[in-house]
């Protein structure tokens, strides 16, 4: 069970803006994810609950909202989605993370 991030950290304006990142599952077994934020008030993830399929990917969204320039981090927490799982965050609330990423973000100036 393997997931990483394409590209592995994000830079966007302290103005505002958005990156696009893929979710890549390099594992032969449905994933499911949950994103978590050190910052909630200037940052959104879009989606926060998702799938990835294997061999697989999933793009994800990071929107920054404009505040003082500084280091944040997003730590995507991921398992092995059950196999009659639709709905993901119905589905994660159920089980133990097996592993996590951890994808640095900063606002420049």
């Amino acid at each position: 069970m393997s997931l990483t991030a394409d590209p592995p950290a994000c830079t966007v304006p302290a103005a505002g803006g958005s990156s696009t990142h893929k979710l890549v599952n390099g594992g032969a077994d449905k994933l499911i994810f949950k994103i978590k934020s050190s910052n909630n008030n200037e940052y959104r993830i879009t989606p926060v609950f998702g799938f990835v399929d294997p061999s697989g990917s999933k793009d994800i969204v990071i929107t920054r909202t404009a505040g003082a320039p500084k280091e944040d981090k997003l730590v995507i927490h991921f398992a092995n989605a059950p196999a009659d799982a639709t709905d993901a965050q119905a589905a994660f609330a159920a089980l133990a993370p097996a592993g996590n990423i951890t994808i640095p973000m900063s606002a420049t100036a």
